[in-house]
């Protein structure tokens, strides 16, 4: 059996508020194969987007060992975090996080040109245009609407073919329609390029298209294989 994408061994993460040490994320173990969807659901407070941030080295675990693709991010420097992101690792945030002083074409290429892809502007273009925004290429996020920034930005995630797609809330500030298409395309997109999704969501109907659904409450797995039937 292969070694999978993502593994989570006793994870821990603690963060310090307003009220001292807060445990977020407590002794989670999980796994997720090669070509999976995994939605990621709870109430909120459950943990589910710290979860998502550890998958990603966005967040270093207090505790435990996560491992993606064989490498072990728990022991990787903020450098080497960077660089393991940017060659496997794309990331749709909820609040799109576009670059406000960059065209919708130099969000997407800029990933490209920082791992020196010569043909960064082609593949941006490219990418915009199966995201039906080839005629917005030369805008500016606060020239577009929601729906077309968050279509920039999963393109941004998805143009360097990336091995793991996460996305936090990817529909959250989307109206039905808009979000529904974002839907198709994260889905579709990600099928096509073999990429491992990993999506946190309170829609039902979004975690129902994942492969498998992982129930957080209280930083802890509930339930780790929960099924669209159910």
């Amino acid at each position: 059996m292969s070694e999978p994408v993502l593994s989570l061994q006793d994870v821990t993460l603690n963060l310090r508020g307003n009220a001292g040490l807060v445990e977020i994320l407590h002794k989670i173990s999980l796994d997720v194969t090669r070509g999976e969807t995994l939605g990621l659901i709870g109430p909120s407070g459950s943990g589910k987007s710290s979860l998502l941030m550890v998958m990603g080295g966005l967040e270093r675990a207090t505790a435990g060992q996560v491992r993606a693709l064989g490498h072990d991010l728990t022991a990787m420097s903020e450098d080497a975090l960077a660089r393991f992101r940017r060659d496997h690792m794309g990331v749709v945030f909820q609040s799109f996080h576009l670059i406000p002083t960059m065209t919708a074409l130099e969000n997407v290429a800029t990933p490209l040109e920082l791992a020196g892809d010569r043909r960064a502007f082609d593949r941006a273009r490219a990418m915009l245009d199966k995201v039906g925004l080839s005629h917005r290429t030369d805008h500016y996020p606060a020239q577009m609407s929601g729906g077309e920034q968050q279509r920039v930005a999963l393109a941004r995630a998805l143009a360097p073919e990336p091995d793991i797609l996460l996305a936090d809330e990817p529909t959250g500030n989307l109206d039905g329609v808009n979000g529904a298409a974002i839907v198709d395309l994260l889905f579709g997109l990600s099928r096509e390029h073999g990429a491992t999704l990993v999506l946190v969501t309170h829609a039902h109907d979004l975690a129902a298209r994942c492969d498998r659904v992982v129930r957080l409450r209280d930083g802890q797995v509930d339930d780790a294989d929960l099924r669209a039937a159910e």
